[in-house]
Order: C-alpha cells, then structure tokens, then sequence
C-alpha cells in the first residue's frame, strides 16, 4: 500500500453503475469519510444513485451523463476536463470498464494519481465453469472497494456492519396504509436476468404465505410488467401493497427502513436494504454469494439456494440455463424462504431486546 496519506486532497471515485454495485460502494465511503473527515470526496456516477450516499456527511458529484454531455469519445474527454477543473489529484476507478479506462488513461497524462479495482475475472471464472469448479468464497466486492482506495494511501477499516437509521414511513404510504403498525415485510422478486428471477407461481404462493403472516407486505421492483403483476397481487391480498411507481428512490429507501425484514433475489434491493441495516433474504439460483456480491453485513444463513452441480453458472446471471429449466430456482420451495423469513424476523426482535 502507499505511504498514509493526510486529510487533505481531493479524491474522486468512479462507479457508474450497475445500481447494487453502486450501493455496495456506500458502506465504503462512509468509512473512508469516518477516517478522513476533512477530505474532499467527489463520487462520479448517475444522478439516479444520489440518495444511496445520503447519510454521508459532505460528499460531493459529477453527474455522468452518458447520453448528453458525456456521450462517446469526446464526450469523456470533457468529462476529464470536468475533473481536471475541480481540481481533483486522485481517482479509485472502482468499476473498470471502456468509460473508466479512458478516464483514468487521459486523467494520469495530467499527473493525477489513480488505481483501479482488480475484479478477480479469473477466479469467477474458474467458479462458473461447466466442469472442475472452484467453489470457495472470493473477496466481497466492498473489500475490493476498500483495498482499490488504500492502494492510494488511504487507511482505513470497515465496519462490522451497517447501523440500522431510523426512517419516517414515507407519505405515499402513509395516505395508504397510515403509519407502522405490527409487522412490515418486503419482497423484491425481480431482477435484471432470469437466471436471478423467482418463478412467478412461486412467487404468487410465496407472497401469500407471507401475506397469512404479517401485517404488511410490500413488492417492490420496476417496469411495467412487474407492475401489472405487484398490483395484480394488491388486489388478490387485502394485506398486499404495491409501491412500484409510486415513490422516489428515496422514498423507496425510507419505506425499506421500516420493514422487519425483505425477501430479494441477488439484486439491488438487497443491498439498499443492507445499507439501512435491514434484515435481507436473499434467494440465489444462477449466481452464488461466494462471488463476492452478498449483502455486506447479512447473515451468512439468510442466503436460500439449491444444492446444484451446476450452480453458479454465472456472476451476473445472464447466462442460458443449460438445462432448459432454470431448476435452481423452481426447486426452492416457498414455505423454505418463508421459513427463513420468520427465523430472520424472530433474530432482529431478539437482538433489539
């Protein structure tokens, strides 16, 4: 690692997307602020992502705009300039890709220091391959965060895990539901790829286990086929309330806050809830939390998988199941995760005592 550097400076980090992996970035910062309160911190990522960093005192941004000021070539080498003007002297490029590259290629041939992320490619490689798989568990991706800013001289130490904020019930949902009463649970089922999506019949069943059990169960995702399916739910179970479309990221994060614990697949809502300390369930069928993108600070047994030879086959899950029939995620039964739900409830009541 480089020599220690001072409070001073000014440090840009780089993670334009994709939205968890912009979330799994929070809990680093915050430590990298906690250590360094007087360091000036740009984060260089969309717009959208702006409310993840909200508990983090004096950060600022550069927008990317990938298809306006920022779009193609000459578009990043204006973007370079933007940094430049800042008056930025560091970069951790934490995301590695095209964009980043050519970044962090025309922001060192103006002296500023930089360091990228290694991804470890080769050993989730080795993790997803049909035959002889290596399945142990890799380094988180927070850890990798971590390690690419200390390589700058930076030093500083993660916490154990998140610290649960409390969040006011947003109003969109309060003028529905009024504010919290008994017990609140979220369930996510999407995701962008298939080989990470909950089959919808399960998911049908599952929403009604949970809705028998607790007082409020909101889904949460985006899109218009998700939303035709939450709000078809909404009208089946009294219970059940759709939020997709009605609230801001932000409002989204405050619900979250409230909820006794949230059902996700390996998506970015599990780790937003991570980030508000909230308990996750997370269901895993083509990918594998030893790929390193685990909700940081989650229990190790809220993970529900099947025991497959052939899981992971992928680390983003966008890979044709080769078997046709996506059995890592139709084998998990939906008394199993509901099951873990109540076990997740029961620990977060215990540990508050």
């Amino acid at each position: 690692m480089a020599k220690k550097r001072k409070d001073t400076g000014h440090l840009l980090i780089m993670r334009l997307s994709a939205m968890g992996d912009v979330a799994m970035t929070v809990p680093v910062i915050a430590a990298l602020r906690r250590a360094y309160p007087e360091l000036r911190i740009s984060i260089l990522t969309r717009r959208g992502f702006r409310p993840f960093f909200r508990d983090i005192p004096d950060l600022s941004f550069v927008d990317f705009d990938p298809t306006g000021r920022h779009k193609g070539f000459f578009g990043l080498v204006r973007l370079t300039g933007e940094i430049r003007a800042a008056g930025i002297d560091t970069i951790a490029d934490l995301h590695d890709v095209l964009r980043t590259k050519v970044v962090r290629t025309f922001a060192r041939l103006t002296g500023i220091r930089t360091a990228v992320i290694d991804k470890g490619r080769k050993e989730k490689r080795e993790m997803t391959r049909r035959a002889g798989k290596r399945l142990v568990p890799l380094a988180p991706m927070t850890e990798r965060y971590r390690h690419t800013i200390r390589r700058l001289g930076f030093d500083f130490d993660m916490p154990r895990e998140p610290q649960t904020k409390p969040c006011t019930v947003p109003e969109p949902i309060q003028e529905t539901v009024g504010p919290k009463e008994g017990r609140w649970i979220g369930i996510a089922p999407f995701a962008k790829h298939r080989g990470k999506i909950y089959p919808i019949p399960l998911t049908d069943e599952l929403i009604g286990l949970l809705n028998e059990t607790y007082d409020r169960v909101f889904i949460f995702g985006g899109g218009e086929h998700e939303k035709s399916f939450a709000e078809g739910m909404e009208r089946r179970h009294k219970g059940v309330v759709s939020v997709i479309g009605r609230m801001s990221m932000s409002q989204e994060m405050d619900l979250i806050g409230n909820l006794d614990a949230i059902v996700t697949m390996d998506s970015a809502t599990m780790h937003i809830a991570s980030l508000l300390g909230v308990p996750v369930v997370s269901v895993w069928g083509a990918t594998h939390p030893f790929a390193g993108f685990y909700g940081y600070g989650q229990h190790p047994d809220n993970a529900v998988q099947a025991d497959l030879p052939c899981r992971p086959c992928s680390v983003f899950g966008d890979r044709p199941c080769i078997s046709g029939d996506y059995r890592c995620l139709s084998s998990i039964r939906p008394q199993e995760i509901a099951d873990r739900v109540a076990k997740a409830v029961a620990a977060q009541k215990s540990d508050r005592r």
